[in-house]
């Protein structure tokens, strides 16, 4: 016993000291075989393709290969359909000419060389099978509303299980849901059926993957009816006998229809997929859920599908077993299936499968083969295939249970050994070679390899190594590397846990063993972190805008990045709305499939950085559905509804509107509003009413379309509710009185048979009401009435049930006169030359014969008391509402005469005016003089002339002048004044400066003061003596089709500019052979009509009021060049144009022959359509899933 522990002991020290000499051996040294692809263990082949077994493996020398099939050797040599294929154990079998059947059976590769000997897993080979649909005839199914259905698929056993689903004729998947489901076993399981699930094209497809084909079911006919439409069906062949009397089919608890029974039972291996199924049955249709009895589902493995019906737990462990429980429930009740799960396992490694030994002469070693399984598996090691204790003694090899121990090895002891661990759900078999070598030591990772990281990340630089005994890796960088940050691994590898920019540069690793050493170099880059500075932000927009995502990004500048976007974890959409740019993503004309989450990657070949954001679409919400009136009373109704999509922006309110198709048919009228929350409203109702109602929901982007109307609900007729409103009194003669009304709608009417009792007495005077009855209208007319008395009034409603409640009493008035007294006492106070004041007493009440509207205030200028100015009868009026007894005149002409006269009005007219008063108005200032212009300017003087105001407002007193000089700079001088009078018009002003500008202000005057100014510039003549300024500047000159285009620069202030041109040979002294054209305002003139081959003179000049020159340019010469002689156009001449119209037509003739040979010349070969009428028992299928490309 203590023996074994010790032995146990020594083991674990082996096993840890000899788990680095799994080593790669390089592919030169001497080695064992080793299998590096094989085919799988369950091979199902295509019986329409060649078979094709893998078999590779490597080792030195190269293996060679042989196989055996069902236990004994696969001779290849007598197989003329197998080959293999060279330097591989790969065979490839051609079957043109066989059936794949007869290669069916388990094959074993053996590899092998002077080393020792590897075997494959045994291969199971066997054929796909895909077999055809027995041939039926499905009776049609006749079934009761409301009973549960199961179709049958059943469909043939093939190899590898087909995938079922059902379809119609037009090859479109039948709708399911929580009521109709397919089963995992491929039938279709209504829970309770309705009418709409009636069709005759109930189909049940078979796709069987591997051969990637379809085979159909025959389709089954489902016809439901109800209690009615069976009793009609049946009666003609049972005498009219009622065979269904009895109630239809009941709502009912849930019962299961599959699994059956209160429990059952289920098996499944580790690693695999558990789906439990409950299907059940009622009305209405019940809801599934469950449960674990003794746990809780594993949550990232779970999943619910086909409507909560089936469970589904991935990658099962022994902790998934226990009871499970399903629950269907609907309000009648609910029923329970508990499904006891058991988990097995076939055989599984516990750490990996045994590694490879390498161990130098006299080293120690283990080989483990650690498995697990359920039930506990079964171990067995072999030697080069063959069972161990069938192998050579060696004393050096000692096996106990899982372990081989290899102590003090010797040269030539190399060998493949297998491991093989077997239960009864399958087996696993490993090779694990012992490879004894003597080997100085190398380092296989490249030489001067660049290892790139970013900074604050882990650095590992590899120093892979092999040596036989196993060397030792020692790392140096200026000095040996030890300690923090460095960290060396058992294989070699350096880390530095942190990388930091000084950690970059050159490393050096050395490996040594007993045999030798070996060096190798290599460099560290420590590079900056991507990083996003600007996030994508999460967004919220309305369909059919634009979105803009934003996603700046900082990296190293030597790396070069790439951006990727991603929607919820995939790609984009190939769609030309998506617009990438270097850092934004745009979408346009967002839908509401672009809604999800968008994820921004920045990628360099060292790292990345990523940020996302949320994308969501907001609409209008749907409309609402499924309209329903309950609790329906006499003035009320309950009205329901479903709420439609929100689309993201939670409904607000809705809104109710009603139609009346009794009274105003195809209009609708907003109702009553209730909150987004509510899907529930109390209507209050008006009698005699055909209601039609619908719902509008309201978000934050706007009203949904109207929902589908509701059923009509009818109110009953009853007397009125209330009267007629905006009852109104008043005439429109002197002795009647109009009664008005606002017209009560067919709503208002509470029922048939609308009137108006109309009700009138003297205010004050009458006790008695006068009434009378009328209809269809909304006014009537009392003749005979005094002239402008109060009346009281009412207006009451009724119908053929009876009158509506007692109306209100209204005020009006009969019908009003012209007035017929006329304001007294008139008076004017006139306050100034444009402002009088009128006063005037009122007339008395009675006199009115009507309501007072006020007074206007006739008023006419009669004319001026000045001589010159014409007279004036043109009327003005001035209304003053109300009860006025004065007013103010504005806007008078001084020094007139006026006449007024009052009257008062009230709603039907004016009465008689006033008798006329006259008044005067005071002198005033005069308006500006008429004109001002200067005139015979000289050296020291000008001239200045002026016309009357047009205007006086009085008696003119003279004029004022006052001017001052204006210098380069637009600065004033001093201001000088003159004094001139009454009938003056011109002055000469002398002594002012020469060659200077003066500014000029005029104005005229009454007693009463100086009226506006007028104003004007002007310069005095230039000294002859004396040199100017320029008033020309850049005059040139350019040749132009239409002539010769003359610009200048001009800065004097005359506005008489002209450009003056003659012929240069001419003399030119006379001023009357220059040539004039006239500039307005312009800096450039187009002189026309210039004659071909002469040269003229030119120049600019300014001239004064008088016509005088003041300022002239320098001369400028202009040439006018000579036109070259007209060269004729050949494209103009007739003759040339009419051939070129016969070639065109000779063209055009030779076209039309070639197409009519050509399509005498026979049928163009094409393409012959394929058969449309394939079996409907095989069809070719495409890899997606559940579709093919016949079908689409």
């Amino acid at each position: 016993m203590m023996e074994r522990r010790r032995m146990g002991a020594a083991l674990l020290v082996l096993f840890l000291g000899n788990l680095a000499n799994a080593l790669e051996v390089p592919l030169d040294l001497p080695q064992p075989p080793t299998i590096t692809h094989q085919s799988p263990k369950d091979y199902i082949i295509d019986p329409r393709e060649n078979i094709i077994i893998h078999c590779e493996a490597k080792g030195k020398p190269h293996p060679s290969f042989s196989w055996t099939r069902n236990g004994t050797h696969f001779d290849i040599d007598h197989e003329p359909k197998v080959t293999m294929r060279p330097h591989s154990g790969t065979l490839v079998v051609d079957i043109s000419a066989e059936k794949a059947e007869s290669y069916e059976g388990v094959y074993q590769c053996t590899a092998r060389n002077e080393h020792g000997t590897a075997v494959s897993n045994n291969i199971v080979i066997r054929q796909s099978r895909s077999p055809l649909w027995s041939k039926e005839r499905n009776e049609p199914i006749v079934v009761q509303e409301g009973v549960s259905l199961v179709l049958q698929c059943r469909p043939p056993a093939g190899l590898p299980p087909p995938i079922i689903f059902w379809m119609d004729n037009n090859f479109q998947r039948l709708p399911q849901s929580s009521r109709v489901s397919q089963a995992l076993n491929g039938d279709l399981y209504f829970s309770n059926i309705l009418k709409e699930d009636s069709r005759n094209d109930y189909i049940c497809y078979a796709r069987f993957p591997h051969t990637q084909t379809i085979q159909q079911k025959q389709p089954i006919t489902v016809r439901v009816l109800n209690l009615d439409a069976i009793n009609e069906t049946m009666a003609a062949f049972y005498n009219d006998t009622d065979l269904f009397s009895e109630a239809p089919k009941d709502e009912r608890k849930p019962t299961f229809l599959i699994p059956s029974g209160p429990s059952s039972s289920k098996m499944v291996l580790r690693g695999q997929v558990l789906e439990l199924e409950c299907i059940a049955e009622g009305l209405p249709t019940p809801e599934i859920s469950w449960s674990k009895v003794s746990g809780d589902f594993p949550a990232k493995r779970t999943s619910f599908l086909h409507y909560q019906k089936t469970l589904h737990i991935v990658n099962v462990s022994e902790s998934d077993a226990g009871e499970y429980r399903c629950t269907a429930r609907n309000w009648l009740g609910s029923v329970h299936h508990t499904i006891r799960v058991t988990v097995k396992a076939s055989p599984y490694w516990i750490g990996g499968p045994p590694r490879n030994l390498v161990l130098a002469p006299r080293e120690t070693g283990v080989l483990t083969c650690r498995a697990n399984g359920t039930p506990k598996p079964t171990i067995t090691w072999t030697m080069n295939g063959i069972p161990i204790e069938n192998s050579p003694k060696d004393p050096s090899r000692k096996v106990e249970d899982d372990t081989v121990i290899f102590t003090e090895v010797q040269s030539g002891s190399s060998a493949v050994y297998q491991c093989n661990v077997s239960n009864e759900y399958g087996y696993l078999l490993s090779n694990a070679f012992v490879n004894v070598l003597s080997e100085p030591p190398r380092v296989l990772t490249p030489s001067d390899r660049v290892y790139q990281v970013i900074r604050n990340n882990r650095a590992l630089m590899d120093c892979s190594s092999f040596g036989s005994p196993i060397p030792k890796i020692t790392w140096f960088k200026d000095t040996t590397l030890n300690g923090d940050p460095y960290i060396q691994h058992d294989n070699g590898t350096l880390e530095i846990h942190v990388a930091q920019a000084h950690n970059s540069g050159k490393y050096t690793c050395v490996a040594r063993n007993s045999l030798g050493t070996y060096e190798n170099h290599v460099y560290l880059e420590v590079k900056e972190p991507t990083r996003i500075l600007k996030q994508p932000e999460y967004k919220v927009v309305r369909r059919g805008r634009s979105v803009v995502f934003e996603c700046k990004v900082k990296h190293d500048p030597s790396l070069i990045p790439t951006m990727t976007w991603l929607k919820d974890n995939g790609e984009l959409p190939d769609d030309e709305r998506f617009i990438v740019d270097s850092d934004s993503l745009t979408i346009t004309d967002v839908i509401e499939n672009d809604e999800g989450v968008y994820t921004c990657i920045m990628n360099t070949s060292l790292d990345h950085d990523s940020a996302s954001a949320e994308l969501t679409v907001v609409e209008r919400p749907d409309p609402p559905t499924d309209l329903e009136l309950t609790d329906q009373r006499e003035r009320s109704v309950q009205l329901t509804w479903t709420p439609g999509d929100e689309h993201n922006s939670p409904i607000q309110k809705f809104l109710i509107q009603y139609e009346d198709s009794l009274h105003h048919r195809g209009h609708w009228h907003n109702l009553t509003e209730v909150r987004g929350t509510k899907t529930t409203a109390h209507l209050k109702l008006s009698p005699y009413v055909h209601y039609t109602f619908r719902v509008l929901a309201s978000n934050a982007v706007g009203f949904s379309q109207p929902s589908f109307p509701s059923r009509m609900f009818k109110t009953n007729p009853a007397a009125p509710d209330e009267n007629p409103t905006g009852v109104d009194g008043y005439g429109t003669e002197h002795d009647n009185l109009v009664i008005s009304w606002k017209p009560m709608s067919g709503l208002q009417s509470n029922g048939p048979g609308l009137q108006y009792k109309v009700m009138w007495r003297q205010k004050e005077v009458d006790k008695e009401w006068t009434s009378v009855t009328v209809a269809n209208v909304s006014k009537f007319v009392v003749s005979g009435t005094p002239t402008f008395v109060p009346y009281e009034l009412k207006v009451q409603a009724l119908n053929t049930y009876g009158v509506g409640p007692e109306p209100a009493i209204a005020h009006g008035h009969s019908g009003e006169d012209l007035p017929v007294a006329a304001p007294d006492n008139v008076q004017v106070l006139v306050l100034n030359s444009t402002l009088a004041e009128v006063h005037w007493e009122p007339v008395p009440p009675k006199s009115v014969r009507g309501r007072l509207k006020g007074y206007k205030v006739y008023y006419w200028r009669e004319r001026s008391l000045h001589k010159h100015n014409p007279h004036h009868m043109e009327k003005q009026i001035l209304t003053f509402s109300g009860n006025h007894s004065h007013g103010m005149l504005p806007g008078l002409h001084p020094f007139s005469i006026y006449s007024l006269n009052v009257r008062v009005y009230n709603g039907k007219g004016e009465g008689p005016p006033s008798p006329s008063q006259q008044f005067e108005t005071p002198e005033g200032v005069p308006s500006v003089p008429s004109f001002l212009r200067i005139t015979n300017p000289n050296l020291d003087s000008l001239t200045l002339e002026w016309g009357h105001p047009h205007d006086r407002n009085g008696r003119l007193a003279g004029y004022t002048l006052r001017y001052q000089s204006v210098n380069s700079s637009n600065e004033l001088g001093p201001v000088k004044e003159l004094a001139l009078p009454a009938n003056a018009t011109a002055v000469t002003l002398p002594n002012l400066k020469y060659s200077t500008r003066y500014k000029f202000y005029l104005s005229a005057k009454t007693d009463r003061g100086a009226g506006p100014a007028i104003s004007e510039e002007a310069v005095t003549i230039m000294d002859e003596v004396r040199p100017a300024t320029p008033a020309f500047g850049n005059v040139s000159s350019s040749w132009a089709e239409d002539g010769a285009l003359i610009s200048w620069e001009y800065w004097g202030p005359e506005r008489n500019v002209y450009v003056e041109y003659v012929v240069k040979n001419s003399e030119g002294e006379d001023e009357e052979e220059w040539q004039k054209e006239y500039v307005n305002g312009s800096q450039n003139l187009m002189l026309k009509g210039l004659k071909e081959g002469l040269s003229y003179r030119v120049r600019v000049v300014a001239k004064g009021h008088s016509d005088q020159t003041l300022h002239h340019s320098e001369e400028l010469v202009v040439m006018v060049p000579a036109m070259a002689s007209r060269q004729v156009d050949i494209a103009t001449q007739g003759w040339f144009i009419g051939l070129m119209c016969a070639i065109a037509l000779l063209i055009l003739i030779l076209l039309i022959i070639c197409f009519i040979q050509r399509n005498k010349g026979g049928k163009y070969p094409v393409k012959e359509k394929e058969d449309a009428h394939t079996d409907p028992e095989f069809q070719p299928m495409k890899d997606d899933d559940c579709t093919f490309g016949e079908y689409r």
